[in-house]
């Protein structure tokens, strides 16, 4: 998969981006590299532990994970998975449900074991939520911790549902929205009213143990919040931004989310 290097001008970059031509090749080489990650631990006897994402970015990612299954064999039997969110509160057979989106997206069409799949329950009770969290970050420790990591980033810089305010060494807890986060989720809901105020999510610090780590952006939109995240001060305000502490993170791009990156913008 041939990508843009451009190393001249990448001097204004905290962390490491890899630019594709286009959201079809980046998706392809990140779908590519979860599967030969599979494949070598299936090698080795061992279990994949992946944490994944939703929303539309990773879309394309799963649809050719379910392709490489059903089409070159890649089995799923020794994958865990722990996804980074769920509003709260929710039902998992909602439409708008993480749970749903996983399920249509992913997990009904490969070979995973049920029980390695983890998403964070939008049903529990209130005054249980702390220690279900407490548990679902236990669970990730006794998989042997998050081989890779995927992030999409939110146009607040969130990171999961890690809003402005996040702590860089936050963990899995029950979470406010911010109003623009609710604002681009109200289609999804009919309305803006509609979208829950709370979420439960992974934490920064959490995210931070991965063992590897891929950010990926796609489109114009994106461009402004992925200068900020890569170019930027790190600050709470911008929480992708504590992302430039991590040894094991990468941008993934296509060209359009990269536009307002330096060495484009103003080489």
């Amino acid at each position: 998969m041939a990508r843009l290097n451009l190393p001249e001008a990448t001097r204004f970059e905290k962390v490491p981006v890899s630019i594709y031509v286009d959201q079809e090749t980046a998706s392809l080489a990140v779908a590519n590299r979860i599967a030969d990650l599979i494949r070598d631990r299936q090698a080795n006897d061992r279990q994949a532990v992946l944490g994944l994402a939703t929303g539309a970015t990773p879309i394309r990612v799963y649809e050719e994970l379910v392709r490489l299954h059903r089409e070159e064999g890649l089995s799923f039997r020794n994958v865990v998975t722990f996804n980074l969110d769920e509003y709260y509160p929710m039902q998992p057979d909602a439409a708008q449900s993480y749970v749903a989106f996983m399920n249509a997206k992913l997990f009904d069409h490969v070979d995973i074991d049920r029980d390695n799949i983890h998403i964070p329950d939008g049903t529990i009770p209130v005054e249980d939520i702390h220690e279900y969290c407490r548990t679902y970050e236990q669970k990730i420790v006794a998989h042997g911790g998050i081989d890779l990591q995927l992030l999409g980033i939110g146009r607040t810089g969130h990171i999961g549902f890690n809003e402005p305010g996040s702590a860089p060494d936050s963990e899995t807890r029950l979470v406010t929205l911010n109003d623009v986060t609710r604002s681009d989720a109200a289609r999804d809901f009919g309305g803006k009213e509609n979208v829950p105020t709370q979420a439960i999510t992974m934490g920064i610090g959490t995210i931070f143990k991965a063992r590897v780590i891929i950010l990926m952006a796609w489109s114009a939109k994106k461009a402004e919040i992925v200068k900020k995240a890569v170019e930027g001060e790190m600050s709470a305000e911008v929480p992708a931004t504590f992302l430039q502490l991590s040894d094991n993170v990468e941008f993934v791009l296509d060209q359009d989310a990269a536009t307002a990156l330096t060495r484009f913008d103003n080489p």
